[in-house]
């Protein structure tokens, strides 16, 4: 138990210092001035009241929006934000888990902030569990550790109250179940280990509760299918035996949403998504935004937007960071992407890691950036913080692509490698600091 708490020091440190800056953000970002922080609250208030919401019109107002958010001073305090509704056609298993905090801190937005903050913390040690499984190099976990807990919108929105944190914490348990389940050594990188039905049983769990969280757990059922084909493929009764392991568990869990969704809204709206579109009418929409301004322009404003506000674009989306801040972090990118390259000619040459593991957090960035693209297709949605589900894949391959460049020196200076998380935590802390006290608290 020693030997174990002093191996892992460090990720105890990042999540103390994680929690420290998150409870600031917590505490300091003025209240609501997160995107739709007031309709999951309210989200929150009903099911505290006795009543499941149901979506319906009049719960999405985009007049009402643009006056209390960004026509004078926000968030006036004699303006209730109770007709701000239009999350109610999310799954409730996040609310439900805030609901016995609403009732015990008397409703305080405060309270359910730092409830997030705590389940984004198992999404920083779970990112740290996912790298140390996937490259067994301590300072590359603590890296992508480092890179997740202090990226400075992500530790906006992990401190707010939205459902994204409790998705997160699920997605991020299933990927470090799945990469421990596929990451083992062979030689012609297939798993020939016979497997325990448990594991599969538990990742189809882990399905399940996401999909009584949020949509955005939806696209790892592909990723699970294609780790329990590639496992199985050619050995056919044991892979409809694995399928059932894994789909029956989580079609049972996500059947408790989907039925009470038909049910309620009519047909084959499983997801309730057919009544969400109807309500949200006034939303701005890309066809429109096209008309306007132009494919090119929109294509534009559509990838730079959503870049900004990867790393920091608060409140409604109002309130971005020093304009020069941005280029520095387009090249830093560039810097990790190309050493991702690199990186992965040599491993796959290696064979090393498991080549299955590597696609399985590829795919999930590809779903995860589908998703956002599609949907911006129909809506003008360009917040960066739809590519957080994929956010332990890209912390990933940050660590990995910028510890390619250090390791033509790591033999003469074996200490130096300790040199990267050490050096991005101490440069992402302060950004994430200096954007709290310098950005969002003065302007928000």
């Amino acid at each position: 138990m020693i030997a174990a708490m002093r191996k892992h020091a460090a990720l105890a440190l990042i999540l103390l210092l994680y929690l420290a800056v998150g409870a600031l953000y917590a505490i300091k970002t003025p209240a609501w001035q997160t995107p739709d922080e007031p309709a999951h609250y309210n989200y929150v208030q009903q099911l505290a009241n006795g009543r499941l919401p149901v979506i319906q019109p009049g719960d999405y107002d985009q007049e009402f929006i643009m006056r209390v958010v960004f026509a004078g001073p926000p968030f006036p305090p004699e303006v209730s934000l109770e007709p701000m509704s239009y999350e109610d056609w999310q799954p409730p298993l996040y609310y439900l888990l805030q609901t016995p905090v609403f009732w015990l801190s008397g409703g305080s937005l405060t309270a359910l902030r730092l409830v997030s903050l705590l389940l984004g913390a198992g999404v920083v040690a779970l990112a740290y569990g996912l790298a140390w499984r996937l490259l067994r190099a301590r300072w590359l976990a603590l890296t992508t550790a480092v890179f997740v807990a202090f990226l400075p919108q992500h530790l906006a929105i992990m401190a707010s109250a939205n459902n994204d944190a409790l998705a997160e914490l699920i997605i991020a348990a299933t990927l470090f179940v799945l990469v421990g389940w596929v990451e083992v050594e062979t030689g012609d990188w297939r798993l020939e280990t016979p497997q325990s039905p448990k594991t599969l049983i538990f990742l189809g769990l882990l399905l399940g509760l996401g999909y009584l969280t949020k949509g955005t757990v939806y696209p790892l059922t592909a990723v699970v299918g294609l780790a329990i084909v590639w496992r199985y493929w050619g050995r056919w009764g044991e892979l409809v035996r694995a399928g059932l392991w894994t789909a029956v568990p989580a079609g049972l869990l996500g059947a408790l949403w989907w039925v009470r969704n038909m049910l309620v809204y009519g047909g084959l709206d499983v997801l309730g998504k057919a009544a969400h579109d109807s309500v949200v009418v006034g939303q701005p929409r890309t066809a429109e935004w096209v008309a306007e301004m132009g494919r090119t322009a929109v294509l534009r404003a559509f990838i730079s937007t959503t870049f900004n506000s990867f790393w920091g674009q608060f409140g409604w989306m109002t309130t971005p960071m020093d304009g020069r801040l941005y280029p520095l972090l387009w090249l830093f990118t560039a810097v990790w992407v190309a050493g991702l390259i690199v990186a992965l000619v040599i491993w796959w040459d290696r064979k090393r890691p498991s080549v299955l593991a590597v696609v399985l957090l590829f795919l999930t960035f590809l779903l995860t950036l589908g998703v956002h693209v599609v949907y911006n297709l129909t809506f003008v949605q360009h917040q960066g913080r739809y590519l957080f589900p994929a956010l332990l894949p890209i912390g990933v391959g940050v660590s990995v692509g910028l510890g390619v460049w250090l390791r033509p020196f790591l033999r003469r200076w074996p200490p130096l490698r300790y040199a990267l998380p050490l050096g991005l935590g101490l440069a992402m802390v302060s950004l994430a600091v200096w954007a709290l006290f310098r950005v969002i608290v003065p302007f928000l």
